[in-house]
Order: C-alpha cells, then structure tokens, then sequence
C-alpha cells in the first residue's frame, strides 16, 4: 500500500524547505502490510574464518581477545623501548612486531584466498615469511645494533 506523506509537514513551522516545489513536498511512500508474503531474500555464501577447535570452542575468541591485546602490548612497546633500549626489548619488539604483522596478514588471506590448495599454499607461505622475518629480526639484533638503537640512530640523522 501506499501513503502520502508531507515533508512540510515533519519541518519546523516557519522553516523553509530547500527547494519550495509542491512536487518535492509530497511523495509516496511505500509501506508493506504484515498479511502479505514477504519475497525470499537472496543469499549469498559468507567466506568466514574456520573454527580453530570445533564450533563450540572457545579458540576464536581467545585469538581475537589475544589479538587486542597485542595490540595494545604494541603501543605500549615504542615509548618503553624508547627509555630503556637493550637486549630485553629488542627481542621482545622482533617477536610482537611479527606475530602481529603474522596474524594480520592470516586475516588477510581468511578474506582474500579461497579455494583448499590456494588456502594452504599461502598459509605455508605466511608461515614462512614470518619465520624469516623473526629470524632476521633475531640475527640483526644479535649481530648488529639492535631495533631500537636502529630507530634511534635512523632518527638522529
């Protein structure tokens, strides 16, 4: 059904509309009553992440909750490795850093690949990248001046 509603009507008394046409201040609205059917609405398949232990675990979120935390773990991190730089946060920065550019892009690759094989092949390669990137990280601050002292002497120039 159709009803006629006014739009001087819900304005202000005194306020103008914009454009003062009388086409403009009266248009049909259309309302659907309860008694008719209502038409199946289109579904679409959702690509969501797997469940990590089974639908009723409580794993996924556990991750999303270790995720924030992280997060916040991370913003807490610059300004200590800042005042107190060393061996402790060096290594501590490398680990946060990649776990949480790791998760990241497995959430990227959750939304983005699909398919059994393409999934799997680019887990075993988001495993890999990660396990060179901490392993990098782990030589240079070993081997070399560490993260923070990096940043700080990539600053003081």
């Amino acid at each position: 059904m159709a009803a006629i509603v006014r739009l001087s009507s819900v304005c202000r008394r005194g306020v103008k509309p914009l454009f003062y046409q009388r086409s403009l201040l009266v248009r049909p609205v259309v309302v659907q009553h309860k008694e008719h059917e209502q038409r199946p609405l289109l579904t679409a398949r959702i690509h969501s992440s797997q469940a990590l232990h089974g639908s009723g675990s409580k794993a996924a979120s556990l991750h999303w909750t270790a995720e924030r935390v992280l997060s916040v773990v991370l913003l807490a991190l610059g300004p200590a490795a800042y005042f107190n730089p060393g061996p402790v946060m060096d290594y501590s920065l490398a680990a946060a850093l990649v776990l949480h550019g790791h998760w990241g892009l497995g959430q990227v690759l959750t939304d983005y690949v699909h398919g059994e094989t393409k999934v799997r092949i680019a887990n075993v390669g988001l495993f890999v990248l990660s396990t060179v990137t901490f392993a990098g990280l782990c030589y240079f601050n070993y081997n070399d001046v560490g993260l923070c002292k990096a940043v700080a002497l990539l600053w003081s120039k």
